[in-house]
């Protein structure tokens, strides 16, 4: 073991004296500088505040999570108190990204390593990236989770020129494309590959993708690197290009390590090398233990299997499997609502009730209890327990836990104490508590929620009745998407799906699902650009023509684009505090989200995009769907006057089968 570890040594100083890549140093040659760091001082903060302390629990919980045995290549971290200053300015959301083929004590150090150079580089602000040789930091008072990032990018190349320009620059241009697809839908966003260009010239290439974006978006991100290094440094000796997002980089000499990475795609090789066969004896013990370790655990499920209730669902198969844990008994839910106190009730409806409730350890719940007379309770009750349990989102409503006991079928979910974002938007007395800050923070949510569902989660999710009473607010105003007994799962393959019994709330409602009853995730951005536009002007689309403005919101945003008149939607209150440019690109993104052909629409992965970056062209919007008609198979039931909107902002549907 020796002589091989020596040899690593000596094959690390090679790699630094032939890899022609200059590195600026401190004058103590032993402490280098980062690759790239960023942290424009927009944003700052005061030692001493909230926000430092936030900021070195994050660093903390960064730390812990870099030193774990296995998925520690990537690790995401929040720090910030609901209740005590009541300002998201004081949330910090960070990640770290170390490279895919490096060891778990080498991304602890790395990462160590770039919270002092953060500490160095960027003592006081809050926006913050560190790109070091091995790993990235990043850290935010905005939340950057499954959105593609660009900006700021830096482009580094070896000074060595290429004997054959032409020859690497084809190769260079093929090989990093070819399987830029392929790492993105890998479970690590990591992917080596080698190919041979002449003789025994070869090309060692690197792609890598934070893993919380999606296929699509690591793919975009990939491409648009590996375009960069193509077009432009391909005459170099190697290159790389640095987005908060992704990396990209290829060489003309190994500078991976091939026993720790496990994506390795050699081409062109006729004879199988002594470290191939090592990979191969590797990776056989490896799936051997996996098989054995699994065989184990399915034979000890099977022993505890009283340990587990089951929801039934089409033919019998299991369509949730749920530990006893997130079960609660029928006495526990009864002493925390007072036995379904009316003194409790927050909303009532075609569904049931919605019901406050406070937990032995003081925890605030809030209890969605299926009505005993409704005929699609029980369907409903299965929709929402298999989708929800399985969403994992900051901007989702979070489900606790379920009841099946004494004939009563209920959910149980985070109290959200805002309530809902209509109970704000559309009341003129509440209205000014959403200045654009928090209007535009919001907006960014629920597009972030959205995409979640429809390319993040475990499966693509179609929500179907996205509306503003949907959307609640928590503490500190960040939206969480709920009320999902309407939507519906569809494999990764699956784009549509069409149904004779129309369900949703009319003014949300696309009119390709209105019309014919195709449903697909533009319904979901149909029904996204449509609550843009109301937030933005504060008045909702269904009523809008009880006013004298125009027949519906979308055609009054519409008329005012084409006049030249787009200022003239913006709610009053929000003069004082957004900017005329900044509101002109969010109408044009709404309108560009309501245009009636649902192909013209964008994705939603495309519109987080599009309301991050400022730089981004965007296509002219083409004529929004006026009207939809009344819905005759309309199933909302609207909450009682009294009970309009709850503490928690649930509404209370009737649900079709799937």
């Amino acid at each position: 073991m020796a002589p091989f570890n020596m040899f690593v040594t000596l094959l690390g100083a090679v790699y630094i004296l032939s890899s022609g890549y200059l590195r600026l140093t401190t004058e103590d040659t032993d402490t280098p500088r980062p690759l790239r760091h960023d942290c424009p001082n927009t944003t700052t903060f005061n030692p001493n505040t909230p926000y430092q302390s936030n900021l070195d629990d994050v660093f903390s919980k960064l730390t812990s999570n870099a030193a774990r045995g296995t998925d520690f290549i990537y690790f995401s971290a929040s720090a910030g108190s609901e209740n005590s200053t009541g300002n998201s300015s004081d949330y910090v959301y960070g990640i770290y990204l170390c490279r895919g083929d490096i060891s778990s004590t080498m991304c602890h150090d790395c990462v160590l390593a770039s919270i002092t150079d953060a500490r160095q580089e960027c003592p006081t602000e809050k926006e913050v990236i560190i790109w070091e040789e091995l790993c990235m930091l990043r850290y935010s008072n905005q939340s950057f989770q499954s959105t593609v990032s660009v900006s700021p990018s830096f482009i580094l190349n070896n000074i060595m020129d290429a004997t054959d320009k032409n020859k690497l620059k084809q190769e260079v241009e093929k090989t990093m494309n070819e399987f830029a697809s392929e790492a993105a839908n890998g479970a690590k966003k990591f992917m080596v590959q080698e190919a041979s260009i002449s003789g025994s010239e070869k090309i060692y290439s690197l792609v890598q993708c934070t893993q919380d974006l999606s296929s699509q978006d690591c793919t975009t991100c990939l491409r648009n690197a590996n375009s960069i290094l193509a077009s432009s440094y391909s005459e170099k000796r190697g290159g790389r290009v640095l987005f908060p997002s992704c990396n990209a980089r290829y060489e003309l000499y190994r500078f991976y390590d091939v026993q720790q990475q496990t994506a390795l795609v050699p081409k062109g090789k006729s004879k199988m090398s002594t470290l191939t066969i090592v990979e191969i004896v590797i990776a056989v013990s490896t799936v051997s233990l996996a098989l054995l370790v699994t065989t184990c655990f399915v034979l000890r499920r099977k022993r505890e299997s009283h340990k587990y209730n089951t929801i039934h669902g089409r033919n019998g198969e299991s369509e949730i499997t749920t530990v006893e844990s997130l079960q609660f008994d029928l006495e526990t839910i009864e002493t925390a609502t007072n036995k379904f106190s009316e003194d409790y009730k927050l909303g009532e409806g075609g569904f049931g009730e919605v019901y406050r409730g406070i937990l032995p350890n003081g925890q605030e719940i809030a209890v969605k209890r299926l009505s005993k007379s409704s005929n699609q309770g029980t369907e409903e009750f299965k929709t929402e327990v298999v989708l929800v349990a399985k969403l994992q989102h900051r901007n989702l409503v979070r489900l606790l836990g379920f009841c099946l006991e004494g004939g009563e079928k209920m959910l149980v979910y985070e109290f959200v104490p805002n309530k809902s974002l209509d109970y704000l938007l559309f009341d003129p007395a509440k209205q000014g508590e959403l200045d654009w800050s928090k209007r535009r923070n919001i907006i960014g949510g629920i597009a972030r929620g959205i995409l979640y569902l429809h390319e993040d989660s475990r499966l693509k999710v179609i929500h179907r009745d996205l509306k503003a009473s949907n959307i609640l607010l928590d503490a500190d105003m960040h939206p969480k998407i709920s009320d999902f007994g309407m939507a519906r799962m569809f494999g990764i393959d699956q784009t549509e799906g069409n149904t004779n019994r129309i369900v949703g709330t009319y003014g949300y409602i696309a009119p390709e699902y209105a019309m014919e009853g195709l449903y697909s995730i533009k319904s979901d951005v149909f029904s996204f650009g449509v609550m843009l536009l109301e937030i933005l002007n504060g008045r909702k689309n269904s009523g809008f023509h009880l006013t004298k403005f125009a027949p519906s919101l979308l055609t009054y945003a519409w008329n005012l684009w084409n006049e030249g008149k787009g200022l003239e939607l913006m709610d009053p209150l929000l003069k004082d505090s957004c900017e005329a440019n900044e509101f002109m690109r969010y109408v044009h993104i709404g309108l560009l989200c309501v245009q009636e052909d649902a192909y013209n629409r964008p994705t939603m992965s495309f519109v987080v995009h599009m309301l991050k970056s400022e730089t981004i062209s965007l296509s002219q919007p083409e004529r929004p769907a006026f009207s939809v008609g009344r819905i005759t198979h309309h199933h909302e039931q609207e909450i009682a006057p009294a009970h309009s909107f709850s503490d928690n902002g649930l509404t209370i549907s009737t649900f079709v089968p799937r």
